[in-house]
């Protein structure tokens, strides 16, 4: 696909640091703003922006910003720590078209919580994860939609399957029926460098390009989720049918992203490496 028409340091040069939305007009005008990006990473390679759902990251944005965007018009909410989302969910459980995504690592233990109020999980990377789910979904008498997670950067610190592992995952997925397969999902490399950025997004796309001709009954590869606030536009240029938007919508949250999203070898309190590619 065609090359990024300017480098993700121009970008958010030009975006600045997100300021928060606190009416109803604020998280409408970021929407607007966000889907009028999209459009235009859509336009630059001959994408149909109907081809790419906004998938807003709400995490540790409280009730009352929440529903805000709810007002807004945002009916699927991101969130990555289980206990957060459940408190929510139970908050707000008078909306109830609202649904909730859970984007981050899972612990079996947990697994419980997310079967009851959950929508979508976008970060399936353990066959044992996958196993409890299932069986509490049919508990509940559910089905979720699932995204397996793919960590395409080869960082040690990030969750997700080494791509040479995606293809045994993927095929054993199957005995899980509770579980519906939609695609893959990424965390790209956090950087200002598109050109460092953009490989992630391209391993996934091929890989899943690779995996789908193949892919079991009843297993579906077509979605990509990749892309957060910082750089969405290089993941849609490279196939992205899902996009996690946080700041760019809720404005930049008041702590560094590690402190939310600590990755595998990563104290809660350790600052995120500095980068104008935000997260989510």
């Amino acid at each position: 696909m065609s090359e990024y028409a300017e480098d993700l340091t121009t970008l958010h040069a030009r975006h600045g640091r997100y300021p928060q939305a606190n009416t109803v007009e604020d998280f409408r005008r970021n929407l607007a703003a966000v889907h009028e990006r999209i459009a235009r990473a859509c336009e630059r390679v001959g994408r149909d922006p109907a081809e790419v759902r906004l998938l807003p990251v709400s995490k540790t944005f409280d009730e009352a910003h929440l529903r805000l965007a709810y007002a807004a018009g945002c009916r699927l909410l991101g969130e990555n720590k289980v206990q957060e989302a459940q408190r929510k969910w139970e908050a707000m459980a008078d909306l109830h078209d609202l649904q909730w995504s859970v984007i981050g690592h899972l612990q079996t233990n947990k697994a419980k919580q997310v079967a009851r109020f959950a929508s979508e999980f976008q970060a399936l990377d353990s066959l044992r994860v996958a196993e409890v789910l299932d069986r509490r979904l049919r508990i509940e008498g559910r089905q979720m939609d699932v995204f397996v997670q793919v960590n395409t950067s080869g960082e040690a610190s990030k969750y997700g399957l080494v791509p040479d592992d995606v293809a045994a995952f993927v095929q054993a997925l199957p005995a899980f029926p509770a579980l519906r397969v939609r695609g893959l999902m990424t965390l790209a490399l956090f950087s200002a460098d598109a050109a460092r950025v953009r490989p992630c997004f391209v391993l996934l796309r091929e890989l899943r390009d690779r995996l789908r001709a193949s892919a079991p009954e009843g297993v579906s590869l077509q979605e990509l989720s990749m892309g957060m606030s910082g750089d969405f536009e290089v993941a849609i240029e490279e196939g992205a049918t899902v996009v996690r938007v946080g700041q760019a919508i809720f404005g930049a949250r008041a702590m560094p992203d590690a402190y939310y999203w600590p990755t595998a070898d990563a104290a809660p309190h350790q600052e995120a490496t500095p980068s104008l590619a935000t997260s989510h």
